[in-house]
């Protein structure tokens, strides 16, 4: 049996969309995690960063309002600050996220979603 596949998906961003239709079309049905409604804690940020491979900025969305308004460019933040932003504010969190068992790929391009497949 293969891993369970997972998507933090964001149902108004075509490429959330496009990425789950993608993993739809392999005849796989996703656990759909939308995260804007269940906001994230930190320890769950955190294990998809480490599966992502990636530091908190990287997942940041830059052209967000919050981005500028909490002044997320310094480069002194931490990364726990930084996570702790996505928290309060998770349309700051690039989506889509897939997951599938300790492996997790960002949706853009939705193609990227493949490499799990």
């Amino acid at each position: 049996m293969s891993a369970q596949i997972s998507i933090y998906h964001n149902p108004r961003c075509s490429k959330s969309r496009q990425t789950l239709a993608l993993i739809q079309e392999q005849g796989i049905e996703p656990e759909v995690i939308l995260y804007l409604q269940a906001p994230l804690d930190a320890k769950q940020l955190n294990s998809i960063l480490k599966k992502l491979g990636i530091s908190a900025r990287e997942l940041l969305r830059k052209g967000e309002q919050a981005y500028k308004t909490l002044n997320l460019a310094n480069k002194d933040l931490s990364n726990s600050e930084l996570v702790d932003a996505m928290i309060s504010e998770p349309k700051l969190i690039e989506r889509p996220i897939v997951i599938k068992g300790d492996q997790a790929v960002l949706g853009r391009p939705p193609e990227n979603v493949n490499k799990l497949l």
